[in-house]
């Protein structure tokens, strides 16, 4: 079984178009910008902050981005007005000239440099990232992993969802698995799963003594799955749908999961309360998010395996974001992660300067 088998060609065309990086529109990305050009381009505003210089004329400090990056960008002239209209994430049309400012580019704003623009104006495309995997051989890859289950009861609890729920999987293939913390894109959900999956295989192998494989793996498998039903893309980006905000992933997923299961005949009640217990737990802590903590050794090996993939995640697309142009050691201060990292060109510079 595959992919392709499930969903037909037409469905796989329109991935394949999506994950072209072509630009539709004429606007240049964050990436194409160079020192010395001059930029119109249309770009999101991701944050903004007023600040001083030391003559006490006032500028505006803004992130601008697209799903290729961000970059800084200064507002000399109109400052306070400009504060005071824009919010963050509004779509902006720009003109201004990219020079370097403490080893980063930086885009200097004309003095009409700003225009916000509304739906309808600009490609939302342009601010959707999308996932550089392999959109159909993740998928061939977890129905590999599906096929490989010993368990009878387990690997009927994964077809019935990854192989037989054909609307669920036209969604999970495309769908982001966060708003904004990680793999926050087209995609992300089904490259973050696959990975979560290959680290509990990895760890199943490990320590095979002390836990279920069978188990741990489809709990990989399933412990995201609401995220389908979580999110939605609209032109304004990322957003939570009703039954995300109320609901929750980890509660739908629970019904997801408790749906496929009253179909299989003699279907272990053990069985059923160890899987629901790894969609419960795999946030880790309550105030995370979770409503039970993780009590079974597969249990804390998944969340485990989550935080891990989740995290390395949000380096590399901090780096990714920051990299380009720069010659900076230290990327910007990252809320979520509470810290600066210390990034790849540290390999090209003294590390200790």
């Amino acid at each position: 079984m595959k992919l392709r088998d499930i969903i037909g060609n037409e469905i796989l065309s329109q991935i394949n178009a999506d994950q072209d990086k072509t630009n539709r529109d004429g606007f240049p990305f964050v990436s194409d910008l160079r020192p010395g050009s001059t930029v119109l381009s249309v770009f999101k505003v991701h944050s903004k902050r007023i600040q001083e210089a030391r003559d006490g004329k006032k500028f505006l400090l803004l992130t601008l981005s697209d799903k290729t990056g961000a970059i800084r960008a200064i507002d000399w002239f109109n400052a306070e007005r400009n504060d005071s209209t824009l919010e963050q994430g509004m779509v902006v049309r720009i003109s201004g000239r990219v020079a370097v400012y403490e080893d980063r580019i930086q885009l200097n704003l004309d003095s009409e440099g700003i225009q916000i623009l509304q739906v309808g104006q600009y490609d939302y495309e342009r601010f959707m990232a999308v996932t550089t995997k392999d959109i159909p051989r993740m998928y061939d890859d977890l129905l590999s992993l599906v096929g490989r289950m010993r368990d009878d009861y387990i690997r009927a609890l994964l077809k019935d969802i990854f192989e037989n729920d054909k609307k669920f999987i036209e969604k999970f293939i495309v769908s982001p698995a966060a708003s904004k913390v990680h793999h926050a894109y087209k995609g992300g959900l089904l490259e973050h799963t696959m990975s979560v999956a290959e680290l509990c295989e990895f760890f199943a192998t490990k320590y095979g003594d002390s836990v279920d494989g069978d188990l741990l793996v489809a709990g990989a498998l399933l412990h995201d799955i609401g995220k389908v039903y979580e999110y939605t893309i609209t032109p304004n980006g990322i957003e939570r749908t009703n039954d995300g905000e109320l609901v929750g992933h980890i509660a739908m997923g629970i019904e997801m999961v408790s749906k496929a299961i009253s179909k299989i005949q003699g279907f272990p009640r053990y069985l059923q309360t160890e899987i629901k217990h790894l969609l419960l737990s795999h946030h880790g802590e309550m105030e995370w998010g979770s409503p039970v903590i993780p009590k079974t050794t597969e249990a804390i090996v998944l969340h485990m395996a989550d935080d891990l993939d989740s995290k390395v995640a949000q380096f590399r697309e901090i780096e990714e974001r920051e990299f380009n142009g720069s010659t900076a050691s230290w990327s910007n201060y990252d809320r979520f992660l509470n810290r600066r990292v210390f990034m790849k060109n540290r390999r090209s510079g003294d590390s200790n300067s």
